[in-house]
């Protein structure tokens, strides 16, 4: 039986249209929805969630003793779901699946061929709802992937504008959290994301904060434990930041601005400043590769979420923006400029 275009129209406005009825159903919304399928985690994640499901301890320092192909029960609390269902990507080939109203090839897909990874679909609404269950896991499990501080970090902020300009005023979901603020585009309403990489675009530290919140601010707290050198630019010249992240064994390294005169730096110095648009390419595919950005929240929560799956969605990249130095490049960073030996001034470019 064709449905007419009509019926099909008043159904979708009235919220979706329901398709594979029965205990494992898809709904599809005018909002698009994006499944990533994970194969290499998977196992890591169900055994997080069954932990958590049965109330049990969680142990940081052991390992998955899930092989990939052992069967495992399915939970009953979707919680699987949720985890998996939250952009976290399989290392090599993601599997994404966008479901919106016209895609009905991906629902089916998803129904048939991955049971085992969502034993019990939910509608659209209800994973929305049960999805704010998912933040502490995630952030747990962001906090366990690989990264290291070798010394040479580049500092950043971007924007995350959580609705457009016009509807600020009316915006009630982030009413008291969200400010204004000014990027390089503009004026904004939303928050600030402020990341430290590596030379390997390793995520190092983040923090989200008000956009109205000074870039300067949360730097110390960001920089517990490095070591090295770190460049940012025109909005971290501070010479109290400066003698603060030195007593710390770090150089800030910052640009130049017009009204400032030169002052000399090592030629090493100068060339890594230059290679500060490497946390900007960072940015760039946190926003349109991981999607950590969008004006549809419907809680602080989900937000959340949003952002830090996009920011584990980021570490399973095979490929990363680097500066791709070589052994003997670190080892001479290291030996001659990573570890002053005397105090320096603020220095600048």
């Amino acid at each position: 039986m064709v449905m007419s275009s009509k019926k099909a129209l008043k159904q979708d406005r009235r919220g979706g249209r329901r398709e594979n009825a029965g205990r494992k159903a898809i709904w599809k919304n005018k909002d698009t929805i994006t499944i990533r399928v994970p194969k290499l985690i998977a196992t890591q994640v169900l055994e997080l969630a069954h932990k958590l499901d049965s109330g049990g301890k969680i142990d940081l320092d052991t390992k998955s003793k899930i092989a990939e192909n052992d069967a495992i029960a399915p939970s009953k609390s979707n919680f699987c779901e949720i985890i998996t269902k939250s952009k976290i990507p399989d290392q090599g080939t993601a599997h994404d699946f966008v479901i919106d109203s016209n895609s009905e090839e991906a629902t089916k897909h998803v129904c048939i061929f991955f049971q085992t990874y969502f034993p019990n679909l939910v509608s659209y609404n209800r994973f929305v709802e049960l999805e704010k269950s998912a933040l502490i896991p995630l952030c747990w499990y962001l906090h366990l992937r690989p990264r290291q501080s070798t010394g040479i970090n580049f500092i950043d902020s971007t924007s995350l504008e959580i609705c457009l300009n016009y509807r600020a005023k009316r915006n009630k979901v982030f009413k008291g959290l969200a400010n204004w603020g000014k990027s390089s585009v503009g004026w904004y309403f939303g928050f600030k994301l402020h990341l430290i990489i590596n030379e390997f675009g390793e995520i190092i530290s983040f923090m989200i904060t008000p956009a109205n919140v000074d870039d300067r601010k949360p730097v110390p707290e960001m920089t517990k434990n490095f070591f090295g050198k770190l460049f940012g630019d025109r909005g971290y010249i501070s010479q109290k930041l400066f003698e603060l992240l030195l007593q710390q064994n770090i150089q800030l390294i910052t640009t130049l601005k017009k009204n400032m005169k030169n002052r000399l730096i090592p030629i090493i110095d100068k060339i890594l400043l230059r290679k500060r648009s490497l946390i900007e390419t960072v940015n760039d595919q946190l926003k349109n590769i991981s999607q950590i950005q969008h004006t549809r929240h419907r809680s602080v929560c989900n937000f959340m979420v949003n952002v830090i799956a996009g920011l584990i969605a980021y570490t399973y990249q095979d490929k990363k923006p680097s500066l791709n130095l070589t052994t003997q490049d670190l080892n001479l960073l290291q030996e001659e400029h990573l570890f002053p030996s005397e105090p320096l001034a603020l220095t600048i470019i």
